[in-house]
């Protein structure tokens, strides 16, 4: 891998991925790889949730009526969004992280090391030439959509990583300058 590949990284909004997602070789490939993160204490403190076919729709369906339950004056729109924001990709990798009890490893870490896992997951879809966007928003953290997909009452929901085909080039956007966060440390 050279450096300009890392230059070159970018989500595909989830909305311009299709099908094909990656086959059963190429998505272990890229769990495999995104399973290569730094980890204090050698915990593995996450796991994966595979989301695909008719359960991104049962999924967007119980998204929409949540939504309506928590905010019955939202708009059709609205619950629209809801209902289909979980139907464009073909994969949906759900990134759990453990965070419990740990005598030595602060959940902080353990919820780093899951997020780790996320951004490499981008790279390892993008490296196998497939688009992919790490999404959260307020599902990510409700505790009634959380139980339903299987968490245990100690476990966070990282990222919902959307993995298919890119319909189109994901656009370029503006980056930070390194020169501009980087400062020395004087004693």
């Amino acid at each position: 891998m050279s450096i300009s590949f890392l230059e070159q990284r970018r989500s595909t909004p989830s909305r311009q991925l299709t099908a094909p997602g990656p086959n059963e070789e190429q998505l272990l490939t890229m769990l495999q790889a995104a399973s290569r993160v730094p980890d204090h204490g050698k915990r593995v403190p996450f796991r994966f949730l595979r989301i695909q076919g008719d359960a991104r729709h049962a999924l967007g369906e119980l998204l929409a009526a949540r939504k309506h339950m928590l905010e019955s004056d939202s708009s059709a729109a609205v619950i629209q969004k809801e209902r289909e924001r979980f139907s464009f990709a073909p994969l949906i990798i759900t990134v759990i992280a453990a965070q419990g009890e740990d005598e030595k490893i602060p959940a902080s870490e353990r919820y780093a090391t899951a997020s780790c896992v996320c951004f490499a997951l981008l790279q390892a879809a993008q490296a196998l030439g497939f688009g992919a966007q790490w999404l959260t928003g307020w599902a990510a953290t409700d505790s009634e959509i959380c139980a339903r997909l299987g968490l245990a009452t100690d476990e966070a929901l990282v990222g919902f990583i959307h993995i298919g085909t890119a319909k189109l080039q994901a656009p370029e956007r503006e980056r930070p300058d390194a020169t501009q966060l980087l400062r020395d440390w004087q004693p």
